[in-house]
Parts: C-alpha cells; structure tokens; sequence
C-alpha cells in the first residue's frame, strides 16, 4: 500500500501536530479571556442552507455529495464563519445581543489556489454578533493580535481596507460602470480608473503606510462624505497601534465582497501570503440581517512557516522506574515516556531529558 493522499491534503506528523494543538490552545484561550464562548459546528450540512449562508461566492469552494439517509445534497464546509452565524441566528436567536463566539475546526475547499495550494486546512477564529460599531471592530482586531501574540507569532501587520467605499463615493454611479469602476481599482490600473471617472486616482495612490495613507484620502476627501468613516478607521488602528505594522489599501475587493465598512488582512514576517482576514459583515437571520464582525485565522501557513510552537520537552524514564516516580514528573509538566523493555533508548523515544540519579538531565 502506498501513502499517497489527494491533491492539497497532508499529514500532520509530530511535533508539528502538537504545534497546530499548541496554537490553536493559545488563541482560543485568549478570546476566552475577552469573552467569546466556544462552539462546534459539524463538518457537513445541507447544501441549500450551508450554500446560502456562504454566500454565491464562497459557495462555489464547497466539496459537495448525496447523503445516503436523507437522499439530499450536503455540502462540506469551505469555512466555519457562515455556520457560526446559523448559530447565532437560529440556536442563539434569543441570547441578548451582543453575543460573542469562538470556533476552531477544519475546512475542506473544492479547488486550491496557486499562492495556497492546500484544500484541506485548519480554521480558528472569533465572531460578534450583533454589532458592527466602532467599538466592536477594536474589539475584534484587538482581540486577533493578541491571540496572534499569545501564540508566539512574531512581525504581526494589518492591512486595512474599505470594502463599500466606491459605493458610498459614487451612490448614482449606474451598476455595469460601478462594477467596472472596481475592477479597475482592485488591479490598480490608473488608465482604467481614469477612463472611466479620473476623481477616483486619488484612491490608487492613497494605498500604503496607515498615516500617511489617511492623510492622502482625508486631503481628497474633500466634501467630508468619508470624514467619519475615516475616524472611525482611525479609532480601530490606534487600538493596535505599536503591536503590529498598519497599512491601508482603500480600495482593495479581493476576499472583502461582502464585507461592509471594514475589513482587514493579517500578515506574519517569514509567511507568504496572509495568515488571517476578518471585518464587518451581516449575518442572515429569520428576522432579516443583523450586523457582525469577526477574524478567521489560518494555522497552516503559520505551522508551513515554523512559527508555532513545535518544542519537545521529553523525559526518558529507563526501564523499571515506578509507577510513583512517572507520576511525579507528569505531574510538574513532563511528557515522561516509560522504557517498556531494557533495551529501549531516549534517542529511539524522541527524548530531550533522561533521569538520571532522580533528576532530569538534558542529553
């Protein structure tokens, strides 16, 4: 028999499973602290439902198959976000507003990218539901970056960006032209923009360096119609302001389709590529829509990179040591491997420590 697994599917083997564990231990436990009630989602769902709640685009990333007991299409979750929101919306719909939960769990896509091909990953993040002000996205993005730093992950950065600002610029634009008008912006091609409404350039040169990108939209800005949207940019970066590098792409789509004022890309030094996105969104209910935001965090890229936790601490115990001796170890925090025959070895166990003379010593 071989090993071989399909395209975009891995192992995860040691330490670098206990890695992901660590991780995502550490990030949980820090949305914990700030309030965020875990749940857990299965894996499957039917596909109407599930497809809706993802939204056309994301929908089409689902791996979908018949169920044998119900005869109906289920799909295999692309991401764990829209689920929370069904939770929220349904199981929660009582729960006084706002109701913040966490979730941790893997995600199967339909189809890779060439920037990341694995279709099969691991997704860890926090949503709040109900609100999508100010002060909840501070929350949220305080809330990533910490968790991010709890982990060990070191050279965090943050690109902003402005999902609907086109929109809000231009509210009588006629829709083939909006569209259009996007596009161009998203592949920053000026002589694009320029054909078809040049007052808009300004927001290609406005991408960079947070500060000096508010500034240069502030100066184009100049009727006020982006005046409180940028304080309240504004609010949200200072809020990490010295704990991560920030940059702003005003006019950035990709990934950001249904977001709504606010979105954000996460970034590590030595990661290519990002290694988290969050935002403000809605979230489909039997009432209608209800505001949200909320961070998804990726453990693959972060693990790929080495930059999760992966340290054996072992301690050898050599055959015949008592039962009371493990338990003492195992007890003060040692993963303490019992020889189970004279002729096992710390080097065959994996083992950075063997007991020597009643103490741990470091081969």
């Amino acid at each position: 028999m071989n090993g071989l697994l399909p395209e975009g599917f891995h192992d995860r083997l040691p330490p670098l499973a206990d890695a992901a564990a660590t991780l995502e231990s550490r990030v949980l436990d820090v949305a914990r602290l700030h309030g965020y009630e875990r749940v857990d989602p299965p894996l499957a769902e039917f596909e109407e439902s599930l497809g809706q709640r993802l939204k056309a685009a994301s929908g089409k990333d689902a791996v979908r198959f018949t169920d044998p007991v119900s005869r109906r299409t289920l799909a295999i979750r692309p991401d764990i976000t829209a689920q929370v929101g069904r939770i929220a919306a349904t199981r929660m719909a009582h729960h006084p507003r706002p109701v913040r939960l966490s979730y941790a769990g893997p995600v199967l896509k339909l189809r890779a990218s060439e920037l990341r091909p694995e279709r099969a990953m691991r997704q860890i993040g926090c949503e709040l539901i109900g609100r999508d002000s100010i002060a909840a996205v501070r929350e949220i993005v305080t809330v990533a970056v910490a968790a991010l730093e709890a982990a060990g992950v070191p050279g965090l950065a943050i690109d902003f960006t402005l999902p609907d600002l086109v929109e809000q610029l231009a509210p009588t634009m006629a829709a083939e032209r909006l569209t259009a008008l996007r596009a161009a912006l998203d592949a920053k091609d000026a002589a694009a923009v320029a054909a078809i409404d040049p007052s808009f350039l300004p927001l290609i040169e406005a991408a960079g360096p947070f500060d000096a990108a508010i500034a240069r939209l502030r100066a184009h800005d100049t009727g006020g119609a982006l005046s409180s949207r940028l304080d309240g940019l504004e609010a949200v970066a200072q809020a990490v302001a010295g704990k991560a590098a920030l940059t702003l792409d005003p006019t950035e789509r990709h990934g950001f389709e249904y977001q709504s004022w606010i979105g954000f890309s996460l970034f590590a030094r030595g990661v290519r590529g990002e290694i988290g996105r969050g935002g403000s969104y809605s979230v489909l209910g039997g009432q209608g829509e209800e505001p949200a935001v909320g961070f998804s965090l990726y453990a693959d890229p972060l693990l790929d990179a080495g930059l999760a936790p992966a340290e054996r601490r072992r301690l050898f115990l050599p055959f015949g040591t008592d039962a009371d001796t493990a338990a003492h170890w195992r007890s003060e925090g040692w993963v303490a491997v019992a020889a189970l025959d004279p002729e096992d070895s710390a080097q065959a166990q994996l083992c950075t420590h063997v007991l020597d003379n009643g103490e741990p010593c470091r081969i």
